[in-house]
């Protein structure tokens, strides 16, 4: 099989559309709040046609079951349907049948991609180029999955080759933009996302991680054209309605901020920033019952919010819930041991489910008493 170019930033990405954890980019907010964003893009869309063409193949399999080729084909069209355990099936069928065309590997490499198994990705992805298989889509898959694996330096060396094959590859640019925001490197990440854009101005994801990243680093006012722009794009993007509701909040906006970060919660519920921000605001209100639920679903997905643990065991001791607030205060000490606040708290929660007193007892008032005169001895000079 000859290599076939993919040259759109969408058909690109698409080799390895599965999502990445977020990778901790620290960038202040008014809280305090690191703001990190998602490095994978869930940008491949699964449609009923490949399955089709998958299904078309199955006379000719029948007919030719040594042919290697036909099992690799039908393994990729089984990958653009999302078929990933079946592609991986015919991939290792067709490689017992031929080991030597370097697409077979690749396109393991991107089954195995498809299932987060980094380091089968790369040991695939070895095997294609050892067996002479070069392509930009190759060395982006390469890179991304570097990238995944928080290889910064990795992923830049890969995602260079694959702008020297292919220059105009947005999908590199953009994987570039991910890897600079890895090493705090603001600058020449928001220079390759804005080439990424210029190249494929189409792609909300990439709208989104510009917005975010300028958000991140207190930019609202660069943010906001790229949120905005998402949004006509894609209006039920959650992730982009955060972004938009994240510029008003650092401008200090607030009623406008909230409106979106519940409309992001409204189309995304994993979002656990919006949670946060939905949360931050309730607590300020001393809204306690209400912001309750959206702190613990944060909590659920990041421990490192600033003070979200301390808002939710103070917001459960305001409603009188003092078993729940003790659960709390505890893991408090835990991530901070020898607090003397927290420490204090958890006592006073122990003392109080045991039935025993929580107040200090005063010390009843003592009169002063008065100096004793005492004359000094002679001395007899």
């Amino acid at each position: 099989m000859k290599p076939r170019r993919r040259t759109t930033f969408l058909r690109v990405t698409s080799i390895v559309g599965v999502w990445l954890s977020a990778l901790q980019l620290l960038a202040g907010c008014s809280s305090g709040a690191s703001e990190v964003p998602e490095l994978m893009v869930p940008l491949s869309t699964v449609q009923s046609g490949p399955a089709i063409q998958a299904e078309e193949l199955n006379g000719a399999i029948a007919r030719q079951p040594r042919n290697a080729s036909l099992y690799a084909h039908r393994a990729e069209f089984r990958l653009a349907a999302g078929q990933v355990e079946a592609a991986l099936r015919d991939l290792n069928q067709a490689l017992e049948l031929d080991d030597a065309p370097g697409e077979f590997y690749y396109l393991k490499a991107r089954a195995l991609r498809a299932q987060g198994q980094l380091a089968g990705t790369l040991a695939a992805a070895a095997e294609a180029s050892r067996h002479g298989y070069a392509s930009p889509a190759l060395s982006l898959l390469v890179g991304e999955a570097h990238l995944a694996a928080r290889h910064y330096s990795d992923a830049l060396d890969h995602l260079d080759r694959a702008l020297r094959q292919e220059p105009a590859n947005a999908g590199a640019l953009f994987y570039k933009g991910l890897a600079y925001s890895g090493l705090r490197d603001t600058a020449q990440a928001l220079a390759m996302l804005q080439a990424s854009v210029r190249l494929d101005p189409r792609q909300p994801e990439s709208l989104h991680q510009l917005a975010f990243l300028a958000n991140a680093n207190h930019q609202p006012l660069l943010a906001a054209p790229y949120a905005a722009r998402g949004l006509r794009l894609a209006p039920t993007y959650g992730p982009l309605h955060y972004d938009y509701g994240r510029q008003f909040d650092l401008q200090g906006l607030s009623d406008s901020a909230q409106r979106h970060f519940r409309r992001a919660l409204r189309y995304d519920t994993t979002l656990y920033r919006a949670d946060y921000r939905v949360a931050l605001a309730l607590f300020r209100q001393r809204q306690y019952q209400a912001a309750i639920p959206h702190l613990r679903r944060a909590l659920r997905r990041s421990v490192l919010l600033p003070n979200a643990r301390q808002m939710l065991a103070e917001s459960h001791e305001a409603q009188g819930q003092h078993d729940l607030a003790l659960v709390e205060f505890q893991r408090l000490v835990q991530e901070n041991p020898g607090n003397r606040h927290w420490t204090y708290k958890v006592w006073k929660g122990r003392a109080r489910a045991q039935g025993q007193p929580t107040e200090t007892p005063r010390r009843a008032a003592v009169e002063p008493v008065a100096p004793l005169n005492i004359s000094r001895p002679s001395s007899g000079l």
